[in-house]
């Protein structure tokens, strides 16, 4: 299997990215990023490229790849519905169309997060945005996409978020996982189990089409 992944210097992408590099059927995976990951294996490849909404200058490197993973995702605190859907939605559909029709055979898996709302009525902005993008990338005549709505992630293996508020939190928070484990563990999940589960909807296919963090975690523990 040959990954292409967006996102990789993300605490998603970079979760996702260790499974790739450990997992045997995986034969090559491309990062795509305004930035390089800083990393080095034989499976890895790596696309710098600073415009993620256009992708003319590059189909030669995004052919012949079987499942892609998009785990490029910002914040939406302090942006503007226009700013946040023009990252959001924007950045994905233009990887995906672009995706689609180099790589017709291909898996998309997209990283949404609990809470989005594919009815569109939703009062909270990205909840909004996140489901219009998730109905527009299973338009797309993929293979097969899932999207996936992790809800508390717990980073693992040195993985850490890029933002500096978030990585503060997840190193209070990470006495209290096992707690929080025991108590709604239908509400975390950890980057390993998220990675792994992207790799066994690729592999295998999911029962859903959308995912909900329950969901992500019993992919992960029917196939452990």
């Amino acid at each position: 299997m040959k990954v292409i992944l967006f996102g990789a210097t993300g605490m998603v992408g970079q979760g996702a990215l260790r499974e790739c590099l450990l997992d045997p059927d995986v034969e090559q995976v491309l990062t795509v990023g305004r930035s390089a990951t800083g990393q080095q294996h034989a499976k890895l490849r790596e696309l710098v490229h600073k415009d993620l909404s256009n992708f003319s200058g590059v189909e030669e490197a995004l052919t012949g790849y079987d499942t892609c993973f998009f785990c490029l995702g910002v914040s939406s605190a302090g942006m503007s519905e226009e700013d946040y859907r023009r990252v959001t939605y924007g950045m994905a559909l233009a990887a995906a169309e672009t995706l689609v029709r180099l790589n017709p055979g291909m898996t998309f898996i997209f990283i949404s997060g609990m809470g989005a709302d594919s009815t569109g009525r939703s009062r909270t902005m990205w909840a909004r945005v996140k489901g219009e993008t998730e109905n527009a990338l299973l338009q797309l005549p993929f293979k097969a996409a899932y999207m996936f709505r992790p809800a508390y992630i717990q980073p693992l293996h040195g993985i850490n978020s890029r933002t500096k508020l978030y990585r503060v939190l997840f190193v209070a928070a990470a006495p209290l996982y096992p707690v929080w484990k025991r108590l709604f563990p239908k509400h975390v999940t950890t980057t390993e189990q998220l990675g792994r589960a992207m790799l066994q909807a690729a592999k295998q296919g999911a029962p859903k089409r959308v995912l909900e963090n329950e969901d992500i975690n019993k992919l992960v523990a029917a196939h452990a």
